[in-house]
């Protein structure tokens, strides 16, 4: 685990979405070739790799024709299917391994094994049937929210219970998917939180600056870094996320999402283990952007300085924005930076892009974001 993975290798990337690739771009940057899978042809990682491998990620065969042509492997996102993981860990250098996908691709695992290390997590309870549902609702109460205990992203395979009776409809419902849940206490929470952690094979790890994220629809909107908390609560964010970093033998990269409540305590809410949208503003406000500094932690390269250069805002650019935000391409503010992700149809809610708009501060940021007067 202590192989280190030099410039000129090829490094091959399971997913070919915009972390994908985001990833190559900066490997290329750094002189490394990057290989993608992807069912879809034309992906946006395809695009800038020097090779795109077509197919479904549970298809073996091309998993490993991609794992064959590369010094090193990594992963994009969590929906790789788990046997994918398991053969290229075992038979090629895949320093990510599959103990943190296993345990954040599953929400009861994930919790269980975060409260178990000592972490702070919304209080919770597995639910496997109705009558699990029902005392679970007397040991969390009411309101709560039910969660699928797998799949599910920008806030699908959830619902907010307010009543016994909202309870057993969205049970009924989402037992039509799935047989696993997770029903959390609801917590009133100040803002949101998240950390990017990175560790390498070595066991060099560091953070970047906590950003605080605003959803709308349950998709994240904003990131503002720094984050418009006590200086430290942040410190207290990076802690909790160098420790589970440390407690599960963190590779990679690690977006740890948090809930700050009123009285000043920080929540685990999330796992991501890998780059996240959260951490886009790196791109555009710090010395490393997060796919930088992904590609130094699976080559096992020193980790690249996470100083914030300048405040900065990131706002997604969803379906319904990109058209206006190509309208604005000639007056655009020059403290805007535009990163568009390829995808070749802008469907309502889907991200297409994001803007990282650096200035003085983050109010004079939000009002840049304002006056564009796209995100109402």
């Amino acid at each position: 685990m202590t192989k280190v993975v030099k410039p000129g290798s090829t490094i091959g990337i399971l997913g070919g979405g915009q972390l994908g690739r985001m990833m190559a771009l900066e490997a290329r940057e750094m002189g490394y070739r990057t290989v993608c899978l992807d069912p879809t042809p034309d992906s946006p990682c395809g695009q800038v790799s020097d090779r795109q491998f077509t197919g479904g990620f549970d298809d073996m065969e091309t998993a490993r024709a991609l794992a064959e042509a590369s010094d090193v492997v990594t992963y994009e996102f969590e929906n790789v299917d788990s046997r994918i993981v398991s053969e290229l860990e075992n038979t090629y250098y895949f320093p990510q391994g599959s103990r943190i996908l296993h345990l954040s691709r599953h929400r009861i695992r994930e919790k269980s094994s975060l409260r178990d290390a000592g972490i702070p997590v919304t209080p919770f309870v597995p639910v496997y049937n109705r009558e699990d549902l029902l005392k679970g609702l007397e040991e969390v109460g009411i309101p709560c929210v039910l969660k699928t205990a797998t799949g599910g992203y920008d806030g699908k395979g959830q619902a907010v219970i307010r009543s016994r009776e909202e309870a057993e409809k969205a049970f009924e419902e989402m037992s039509r998917t799935h047989d696993e849940f997770v029903l959390e206490q609801w917590i009133t929470f100040q803002c949101e939180l998240s950390v990017i952690v990175a560790r390498n094979p070595s066991g060099e790890r560091d953070t970047f600056p906590v950003a605080e994220n605003i959803h709308r629809d349950n998709i994240l909107h904003l990131s503002i870094v720094p984050a418009r908390v006590d200086r430290s609560v942040q410190e207290k964010a990076r802690e909790l996320a160098l420790k589970i970093a440390d407690t599960f033998d963190l590779v990679g990269l690690l977006a740890v999402e948090m809930f700050l409540t009123e009285d000043g305590n920080l929540y685990v809410n999330e796992l991501a283990p890998r780059p996240h949208n959260s951490g886009h503003y790196t791109q555009d406000a710090c010395l490393t952007s997060q796919f930088e500094q992904h590609v130094r932690t699976v080559c096992n390269l020193p980790l690249g300085p996470t100083d914030l250069i300048t405040p900065v805002v990131m706002v997604n650019i969803l379906g319904e924005h990109l058209k206006p935000v190509l309208d604005q391409m000639t007056q655009i503010d020059p403290r805007v930076k535009i990163h568009l992700y390829g995808k070749k149809e802008a469907k309502t809610k889907r991200k297409m892009g994001h803007l990282n708009v650096v200035a003085e501060s983050t109010e004079q940021a939000l009002d840049i974001i304002k006056k564009m007067n796209i995100w109402t």
